[in-house]
């Protein structure tokens, strides 16, 4: 028997990430879902990994989780963090079996100290990551890259309305595929 609780459980999407995440009200974008909004401004992917034993009690059984982290390992200069996401999704995969995890690339800032292909190189490895765990890969950067609107703020790292817009539209295309194919 499917309770009101089952239902609500298995439509409800998960957030994990920085202010990137946190800064985007995503619950409008997704009607047909519940969104769970975990972004913590100014956190690292360790960070995100120490509060995930916390999540599972807060959140029941998520139909998706979408995780955006690592930007604020680039800003402090550490680029050693594709394993510290491996650990997140092992994690996530064991505490939401059921879950279908999206992890998203990294976006391309702008940066004076970064390398111009560092992010691309991250994304390869988050990447192949994301093959080696059987969770998915959502390509934000070629997008981002492509797109003539302005997409960033004045610091190169925020987003803009029409930033969220299009990470939006893309994860929805994605999101519709899955469900489809469920």
């Amino acid at each position: 028997m499917t309770t009101l609780n089952d239902q609500v459980s298995t439509n409800s999407f998960l957030f994990l990430g920085d202010s990137l995440v946190a800064d985007n009200n995503w619950q409008p974008r997704m009607p047909f879902c519940t969104v769970h909004n975990c972004g913590v401004p100014g956190s690292t992917t360790r960070d995100l990994l120490n509060s995930l034993s916390a999540l599972r009690r807060r959140i029941p059984r998520p139909r998706g989780i979408v995780i955006m982290t690592g930007t604020n390992d680039i800003l402090s200069e550490r680029y050693d963090f594709v394993d510290t996401i491996r650990e997140i999704i092992i994690k996530l995969s064991m505490d939401f079996p059921t879950a279908e995890i999206i992890v998203t690339s990294l976006l391309p800032m702008k940066l004076s100290f970064l390398a111009e292909d560092t992010i691309a190189r991250l994304n390869n490895h988050i990447e192949a990551t994301t093959m080696q765990t059987s969770c998915c890969y959502l390509d934000l950067y070629s997008k981002f890259t492509s797109s003539e609107d302005d997409l960033f703020q004045a610091d190169g790292i925020h987003l803009t309305r029409r930033a969220y817009e299009l990470w939006t539209r893309t994860l929805l295309e994605h999101v519709s595929y899955l469900l489809e194919n469920d």
